[in-house]
């Protein structure tokens, strides 16, 4: 069997299970073969070895599966970085790369700023916007110590010196710190989700589910941000895009001002805004 082959057999299998059946089968090619996807399609004719027919039969079984493509693969394309992943970490999603936009927009270009990022995962928030801020000092928290192992070799691949790693339950990892800006894409997803047991079931079901309502951890997060923030500093929140109405609501009530809710590309609501009282942070 050769590449070209192997790729429509591939993309007839993974057809019930993904409407990117095209687009995962040339990245099972890739990651097996140690290719671009340019080079699979300029190579459709060379022959597949044995072993990596193996390698991708076995790969192809789990993707039907729905275990996803950068658990196989080991890496997932974010912002302007390739992350290492695992199972013990979210897959970051393109969606959230307007978490790291909105946060941007927030933290001035060659200034010296103070930055948390809760519940960092692999690290793609927090190394997405150290990468782009190289004044701005980053910490990231994470309950897990497996996902922070993984964020920390991410720092530590990619070059990016300034971001610090903490261990601990949201604010409880900052003990009497204050930050400009503070960032999180909490678990948002209801408990009787029922993609927790099919198509999400491989991730950490304690980095996706949040409470019946999906919005535990953010109630959580707000009740006591207020304490971590300087005056006039920005909270950053990502959330479920039928959530934007119901957060806006735990903010206002919880003093914040200037709550705004951004959409994604899609139209959805996604990321909501909110300002702590007083003058600018500085």
């Amino acid at each position: 069997m050769n590449i070209s082959e192997w790729r429509d057999h591939a993309m007839r299998k993974l057809a019930d299970t993904t409407e990117t059946a095209a687009l995962d089968a040339e990245l099972l090619l890739a990651g097996v073969l140690g290719q671009s996807r340019a080079w699979l399609r300029s190579h459709g004719d060379t022959a597949l070895s044995p072993a990596d027919r193996d390698t991708l039969q076995s790969w192809l079984e789990q993707r039907c599966d729905h275990v996803p493509l950068a658990y196989l693969t080991g890496e997932q394309a974010f912002w302007t970085l390739t992350l290492t992943v695992t199972p013990g970490t979210l897959v970051p999603r393109p969606e959230t790369e307007h978490l790291v936009e909105q946060a941007l927009t927030r933290i001035p270009p060659d200034t010296p700023i103070d930055v948390a990022d809760l519940g960092t995962g692999s690290g793609a928030v927090a190394l997405a916007i150290a990468s782009e801020r190289p004044q701005a000092q980053v910490v990231a928290t994470d309950l897990s110590e497996a996902a922070l192992a993984v964020a920390r070799d991410n720092a530590k691949r990619l070059g990016i010196s300034n971001v610090r790693f903490r261990h601990g339950d949201w604010f409880d990892a900052l003990p009497g710190m204050r930050f400009a800006v503070i960032a999180s894409n909490p678990p948002y997803v209801e408990a009787g989700f029922t993609g927790l047991d099919t198509t999400l079931r491989h991730e950490p079901r304690d980095a996706l589910a949040a409470g019946d309502d999906g919005l535990d951890d953010i109630r959580r997060i707000v009740a006591t941000a207020g304490a971590n923030l300087r005056a006039g500093g920005h909270l950053l929140l990502e959330h479920g895009h039928r959530q934007g109405p119901a957060v806006s609501g735990i903010l206002l009530a919880a003093n914040f001002q200037a709550v705004d809710t951004i959409p994604d590309l899609a139209g959805h609501d996604r990321i909501t805004t909110a300002q702590w009282p007083g003058s600018s942070p500085d």
